[in-house]
């Protein structure tokens, strides 16, 4: 089985960002642009991530999703704003093949039984940011990483258990955007008690950094974001995406 290796691609005022440990934004272009590159390099699943939309109480922003769905030659995920079922709804008869939800799962926690149950799982995404504390314990953030979960760990993953969602987005909030590997610990933690696929997300840099994430620490998929907006040690600007070649050796 080959790895699922999916761009991760962060929106914010109808442009294309990239941020470091979720500050320090960098404005990257026009997302219309990166789609065509990537469909160009024939990539089988993208990501948007509208990272202020929840956070600035503001609902997704449908006109445009739709323009960035009518330029996808692949299936795509969209996250950001997603507070009821009559918007999801919408996301998906304007091409949206999975919603991701982080915020409005912990606000309303009826929310994503509610949705999985009109939807179906396989439609629903969980998005979950973490934070390492000093002695080493995690928590879980929304809000763009503003606000803190009031969960244990294990109560958290034992509720993401009981919800049963298509797969599950796991990103460390250190991580992003540094390029020096996933969080292995956090995965391979997360991986031995969720009965669903994880996706690692938050530090690749590396075809040897995704693989690692998926043998060493358990996980089904890699996404990043860096790494393919990213090019060379003085991170210019170049969408990228590994050739055939390369992902034959990430999956040897």
């Amino acid at each position: 089985m080959s790895i699922r290796v999916i761009p991760c691609l962060l929106l914010k005022n109808l442009g294309l960002i990239k941020t470091f440990k979720f500050k320090n934004e960098i404005y990257i272009g026009d997302p219309i642009n990166a789609i065509r590159i990537f469909n160009d390099k024939e990539v089988d699943e993208l990501v948007f991530l509208d990272i202020s939309a929840s956070k600035e109480n503001r609902k997704p922003n449908i006109s445009f999703i739709r323009n960035l769905a009518s330029e996808c030659f692949m299936p795509f995920a969209y996250g950001g704003g997603i507070t009821t079922l009559d918007e999801i709804a919408e996301l998906n008869s304007i091409g949206v093949e999975k919603v991701i939800i982080n915020s409005s799962a912990f606000i309303d926690e009826t929310f994503i039984p509610k949705a999985i149950d009109r939807f179906g799982s396989s439609s629903i995404v969980l998005s979950l940011d973490f934070k390492k504390d000093i002695f080493g314990n995690y928590s879980a953030y929304i809000l763009s990483g503003s606000k803190k979960i009031n969960l244990t760990f294990m109560e958290l993953l034992n509720r993401v258990n009981q919800w049963q969602v298509g797969e599950v987005i796991v990103n460390c909030i250190e991580r992003d955007g540094v390029m020096n590997g996933y969080d292995e610990v956090l995965i391979k933690k997360i991986t031995n008690e969720l009965d669903m696929p994880l996706v690692a997300l938050g530090g690749a840099g590396s075809l040897e950094h995704m693989k690692s994430a998926v043998i060493n620490a358990g996980a089904s998929a890699v996404a990043a974001g860096s790494f393919f907006v990213f090019y060379g040690p003085h991170k210019a600007v170049l969408i990228n995406y590994p050739n055939i070649e390369q992902l034959n050796v990430l999956n040897s």
